[in-house]
């Protein structure tokens, strides 16, 4: 064996720090341990101790999502590997860069049922972009740094690289390829300049324009983001987002109409519905987005934009499809509209803006602001505005009512500040995801809007945070329920709350005193301001319990098997029309 030549642990962390990695989420296990030797004989790269492995993920995608850098998660064999999947098919949905390297047991013992022994590569093939076993320590390298290629190009996504602990005692010399070039995975960047010419004269002739825009916007980076507010401002068009899109256009433009879709606001469902052109920017036409197909904007010249070619046409037919990145076919496209000095028609669009401010008035995410007790809309408002003039705040959420009250009232003004499970909508991911957040902004007020519900289900992870000094704060709006679904058993069920009643709930302010952290409640609404802003001011993880109305529903609301224009805005507008178990309604 040459002197010059390293072990295959050695590689993975002289690659890794050659990609830039300064923080890996992990937890350790046999199959890992000549890694985790590695670890500890060197201080540039930093690792953080989760308590269960989806932890470590939903960490790693907080960090990706917040910085537009790849996260790197480290697991063991078998049940460390199984116990990712479910954080990365999250990443998978949300198109969140992920590395996660899962130990393996060594290659003769693949396939006989050994200690800790799974089919990694055959577990994650449906919920990664892609995945490498790697049976040579001499082809390590190279997959590790293709590896951060895959995760970051074109539609970023989860990278698995399952390594056998034989590869990782062998020896090798670390060659790093000169430039990554995937033989078969190249995505096209720059869009058809013919189609965008086409789009741009089809949104010149628009007399009811909508610019419908998701997280494929963050995606492409910051300038993406300052460039779709400047398509915005340079067409006068009315702009909506998707709930993973949000902070793409800054909630005080007056272009904005909210968010669209199942829980989004009427002026935005309403556009949506009736507009005779739909720009769609980086978004995939959800099926939470579109409502029933059928009568999805069924009068509309639909543009889609987008990096993935397979996601075009592949939910709703467009009439142009443009595949590129985002920012590149909007940077083509304003040139374009102010080179060729477009305006859409100018009557037009004053009686199409009249219309939209007519819908406005409705103020469809109003609720009774005079209630006595804490209404959980209230709640976001109020931590709003006593966090708008930090410097740096970042959001987020786990999964239920909370998440949309979060969506419908806290205001975005910037990109990479919200951080949720959209297409997964997986409970328990906002703490861990809090937690790869603080750990990339330390100086940043980073806030978990939970449930208590979805809190519980990786609550374990303030024990992290309280070893690693991260003051994440998780601000729980509290009424005791799972709270969409006892929602939708009252739409649905005919009011038949099974199992979504939490009872045997921990005190949350003794569970943070427990865990080394700081607990707070409040319980009226005259407490609820110093709570926040004693949360806010402490420098420890904190739990605030809020006390929300028990029994509050989120409005206004598409029901499913609806169309955008048949929103219902609270429980007298509810159907009794027969529904399947689906929530289709029988007509």
């Amino acid at each position: 064996m040459s002197k010059n030549q390293m072990s295959g642990a050695q590689i993975l962390l002289k690659a890794l720090a050659d990609q830039g990695v300064d923080v890996v989420f992990g937890y350790p296990g046999g199959a890992v341990l000549p890694i985790y030797d590695e670890f500890f004989k060197q201080n540039k790269i930093r690792h953080i101790l989760v308590r269960q492995e989806g932890g470590a993920v939903h960490a790693a995608e907080g960090y990706a999502r917040s910085t537009g850098k790849v996260g790197v998660v480290l697991v063991t064999s078998g049940p460390g590997a199984t116990n990712a999947v479910t954080g990365l098919l999250d990443a998978m949905m949300d198109s969140v860069p992920l590395v996660c390297i899962c130990g393996q047991v060594p290659t003769h013992l693949i396939g006989n049922d050994a200690f800790q022994e799974a089919d990694t590569t055959g577990i994650t093939r449906p919920c990664t972009k892609h995945n490498y076993l790697v049976k040579n320590v001499d082809n390590l390298a190279r997959r590790i740094h293709e590896a951060f290629y895959v995760a970051k190009s074109g539609r970023p996504g989860p990278v698995v690289i399952d390594f056998p602990k034989d590869v990782m005692m062998g020896h090798a010399d670390y060659v790093p390829p000169a430039k990554v070039v995937h033989k078969s995975y190249k995505p096209q960047i720059k869009g058809d300049l013919a189609k965008i010419e086409q789009a741009v004269k089809i949104m010149a002739g628009a007399k009811k324009p909508l610019i419908y825009a998701g997280g494929g916007v963050i995606n492409s980076g910051p300038g993406a983001s300052q460039l779709l507010t400047q398509l915005v401002q340079a067409t006068d068009f009315p702009c909506t987002l998707t709930l993973m899109g949000l902070g793409a256009l800054a909630a005080s433009d007056k272009h904005f109409l909210g968010m669209l879709g199942m829980h989004g606001t009427y002026e935005a469902n309403m556009a949506m519905h009736d507009c005779d052109v739909m720009v769609c920017v980086g978004a995939r036409f959800d099926d939470r987005v579109t409502g029933r197909l059928d009568a999805f904007s069924p009068d509309s010249v639909k543009i889609h934009i987008d990096i993935d070619p397979s996601s075009i046409n592949k939910n709703v037919h467009v009439d142009l499809g443009i595949v590129g990145d985002v920012g590149h076919v909007l940077e083509d496209m304003i040139k374009l509209w102010k080179s060729g000095q477009k305006r859409a028609d100018e009557k037009a669009m004053k009686s199409w803006w009249k219309t939209i401010n007519k819908w406005r008035e409705r103020k469809s995410l109003d609720y009774d602001r005079a209630a006595k007790n804490i209404k959980p809309q209230y709640a976001i408002e109020r931590l709003y505005e006593l966090t708008k003039k930090q410097n740096e705040v970042y959001i987020t959420t786990e999964v239920g009512q909370h998440q949309m009250w979060a969506a419908q009232h806290f205001h975005f003004e910037r990109p990479n500040r919200w951080m949720t499970s959209g297409g997964l909508g997986t409970m328990g991911y906002g703490l861990p995801a809090a937690m790869g957040v603080q750990l990339a902004h330390p100086k940043a007020l980073v806030i978990d809007i939970a449930g208590e519900a979805s809190i519980l289900m990786n609550i374990q992870e303030m024990s992290t945070l309280v070893q690693y000094n991260l003051p994440v704060k998780v601000f729980i709006l509290n009424n005791e329920y799972m709270g969409m679904v006892r929602q939708w058993q009252e739409l649905l069920h005919g009011g038949r709350y099974a199992e979504s009643h939490m009872q045997a709930l921990p005190d949350f302010v003794k569970l943070a005193e427990a865990f080394g952290g700081v607990g707070l409640r409040a319980e009226k609404k005259e407490q609820l301001d110093d709570v926040i802003g004693e949360m806010i001011e402490c420098d420890r993880p904190v739990i605030a319990d809020i006390c929300v109305d028990k029994l509050e529903s989120c409005y206004p609301m598409i029901p499913s098997g609806a169309a955008h224009n048949e929103m219902i805005f609270g429980p007298e507008d509810e159907t009794d029309d027969p529904v399947t178990e689906d929530g289709m309604v029988l007509v």
